[in-house]
């Protein structure tokens, strides 16, 4: 009897690949995020004029309609149909300190983990009718606080990992 046969599972350096692409819509607290969510997603999630109206993330799935799938379906007929899908994700807003705890802070930083890639919503017009976490209107310091937070998040991971891997040497 021949030996059996030994599979060796590779894992994927960017993960599993799939049909559906999970995209968070983040930045500063009142800038229009929950309204582009409910554009691109069709959804009614409620967009208020105050700080952190998103507490919890709002999720929707979109189909991506592609003529080139639909040709390959209806020349190939599959068993099975599964189009490409858009999920995106309306993440409370992030603001100066988020990394250390600030506004919503972890939580906020944990559900950009959980994305594929991000958009990035900036605030460029003065309305006295709609408040600003910063007083004033500055797209480049709010672009500037978000990456800053980001990177931020992203060096205390490194660092909890590199400590991990130096406890098991």
């Amino acid at each position: 009897m021949p030996p059996k046969k030994v599979v060796v599972e590779t894992k994927l350096p960017l993960g599993r690949p799939g049909n559906t692409l999970k995209m968070g819509i983040v930045g500063m607290p009142n800038v229009g995020k929950s309204s582009t969510f409910n554009l691109l997603g069709k959804m009614q999630a409620p967009a208020e004029n105050y700080p952190f109206c998103t507490v919890d993330p709002n999720h929707a799935k979109v189909m991506v309609p592609d003529t080139r799938y639909d040709w390959l379906c209806s020349h190939w007929n599959p068993k099975s149909r599964v189009p490409a899908q858009l999920e995106i994700v309306d993440i409370a807003g992030l603001v100066s300190g988020a990394s250390t705890g600030e506004g919503m802070g972890n939580a906020f930083l944990s559900h950009i983990n959980g994305t594929d890639g991000i958009y990035h919503v900036v605030r460029a017009f003065e309305d006295e009718n709609v408040s600003h976490y910063e007083i004033t209107v500055d797209p480049i310091r709010d672009m500037e606080t978000i990456c800053k937070e980001l990177v931020l998040k992203d060096i205390i991971a490194i660092d909890k990992k590199i400590a991990r891997c130096r406890k098991t040497d």
